[in-house]
């Protein structure tokens, strides 16, 4: 079905029946009858245009959710953008979409230039809605619905094609309908440009809950929303709680309201889950693991599981303690499956490459078209393993993967280890060219709080517990690492200043 069904749906949410605020987002607050009234004059907008696809330029808020609802009623592809990439990486993107209308915040006007079949500015779409005759058409559910561009930290970016039906699939398959509590909110602080910002509007509309959003993070202002909003959930990604985690540590306050918190987007070091489960002790924590090209979460380590590793780390039994560094199980709509570099199907504890295969996974790409393979499997590209309970544990990208005198290395395996030393805050492990191995071992450690790590006392660190040749060949320092809005480390960009060192 169309994604704008969602929209019609959450009409008879109880939120809907009382009139109350759905969406906050700054000073704008809307119900659902008025987002859906917006919907169908936004979609006149973009009808009236001619455009063949919708671009959003800015930083979201009430516009992702009803640019991605007026789009699909205009029967419109829409794509939100980047909108902290260089003005020529915008331009660039935009040139590879079909005659679109560009819709975009003041603050990037100027790096969006004459781009695109036409431009307009958020404030003027949201005028022109309010005023423009309604249209509204039902996709065809095999239609492309939104289209994301892939981070692109170690390859150009590749547009990502999300059906209307793979969007709504995963909605229905992992969200009770009308299933929020009078009073809940969700504080939504991930990117429009990512597919997290996506469902996060479709999943908490289609269950009834208040979305309230911060455009910009501040982890101060986030605390605060928390309390002002009286936030019953949200989701983040690793860089976002740890600075959450500083905050609540200062500020001496308990987020009463706050019932569960979401992470993803990334790998989080297990130090910092602990010390976030250890501070707010009645907060259910659930650690999401998904793509863009599957529509958001495929598996999840729910409250429960969070709770009973924790206990089990402290009790001494390992086999339970270490699903805390998992990202639990499958949803129930995705088939996954660990295989070889020859194909077979791995057992439990063997490390492969991640397939997955479901209605919510799309694989596709514009120019390239379906990556899965004759089955409907679609190949992650991420290292992973299946405990014997099922439990899933991601080692990271295939592409990471370090080939040291031919030897076949996971970072992760190295990071996991590392960031447990008491003078490390932050760790990546990547692999630097060396004439003699063909890639060397570097560890980059960003240093916790007034500490002063010793290289070699890190590598000894490292060597006590992995074989010898997963011992870092060199140790460097940094203040923090380079990551993208998601979290994820730009490895890519430490391997190119190791290497521009390492000849200049």
């Amino acid at each position: 079905m169309s994604i704008s069904l969602l929209l019609e749906m959450a009409q008879g949410t109880a939120l809907a029946i009382t009139g109350e605020a759905a969406l906050v987002s700054g000073e704008l607050r809307l119900s659902v009858e008025e987002l859906n009234t917006l919907a169908d004059g936004g979609a006149g907008v973009i009808a009236a245009s001619g455009a063949r696809h919708v671009a959003y330029v800015g930083a979201g808020g009430a516009m992702l959710p009803l640019l991605l609802f007026a789009s699909a009623r205009a029967a419109v592809p829409v794509t939100p953008l980047n909108y902290r990439l260089s003005a020529d990486g915008l331009r660039t993107l935009i040139g590879r979409l079909p005659e679109p209308l560009v819709i975009v915040d003041d603050e990037y006007r100027d790096a969006v230039g004459d781009a695109g079949k036409t431009v307009m500015s958020s404030a003027e779409f949201l005028a022109a809605a309010r005023t423009s005759e309604p249209a509204a058409e039902f996709a065809d559910p095999d239609a492309v619905a939104v289209v994301l561009f892939t981070s692109g930290t170690t390859s150009a970016p590749k547009a990502v094609e999300l059906t209307h039906n793979n969007l709504t699939s995963y909605i229905t398959g992992t969200v009770e309908f009308d299933s929020a509590q009078p009073g809940d909110a969700a504080l939504i602080c991930v990117p429009p440009y990512h597919i997290a910002g996506v469902s996060a509007a479709l999943s908490n509309l289609y269950a009834g809950r208040k979305m309230v959003y911060l455009t910009a993070f501040d982890a101060t202002e986030w605390v605060r929303l928390v309390d002002a909003e009286a936030v019953t959930s949200a989701t983040v990604v690793p860089t976002m709680l740890d600075r959450i985690v500083s905050a609540l540590e200062s500020a001496d306050t308990s987020l009463p309201t706050l019932r569960t918190l979401a992470y993803g987007g990334s790998k989080v070091a297990l130090p910092l889950v602990r010390k976030a489960l250890q501070l707010l002790p009645e907060v259910g924590f659930v650690n999401a693991y998904g793509l863009t090209e599957t529509s958001s979460t495929i598996a999840v380590l729910g409250p429960d599981d969070h709770r009973v590793a924790l206990a089990a780390g402290e009790s001494g039994d390992p086999a339970v303690a270490r699903r805390l560094g998992s990202v639990g199980q499958p949803v129930p709509a995705i088939e996954v499956q660990v295989r070889g570099e020859d194909g077979s199907v791995l057992g439990p504890d063997e490390p492969g490459e991640l397939y997955v295969r479901g209605e919510q996974v799309s694989g596709r790409y514009t120019g390239i078209g379906s990556v899965l393979d004759a089955h409907g499997w679609f190949p992650t590209k991420d290292v992973a393993y299946l405990d014997a309970d099922g439990y899933l544990f991601i080692g990271g990208r295939s592409d990471d993967t370090i080939i040291r005198g031919g030897e076949n290395i996971a970072p992760a395996e190295i990071e996991d280890v590392l960031v447990e030393h008491p003078h490390v805050h932050d760790c990546a492990v990547v692999g630097a060219d060396d004439p003699e191995w063909g890639q060397i071992i570097v560890a980059v450690v960003v240093p916790a709080p007034d500490a002063t790590p010793d290289p070699e006392d890190l590598r000894g660190f490292v060597r006590g517990q992995l074989r010898g040749s997963r011992t870092p060949d060199r140790v460097v320092f940094r203040a923090e690492l380079p990551t993208n809005a998601t979290g994820k480390v730009l490895r890519r960009e430490l391997v190119n200043e190791l290497n521009e060192k390492e000849s200049a």
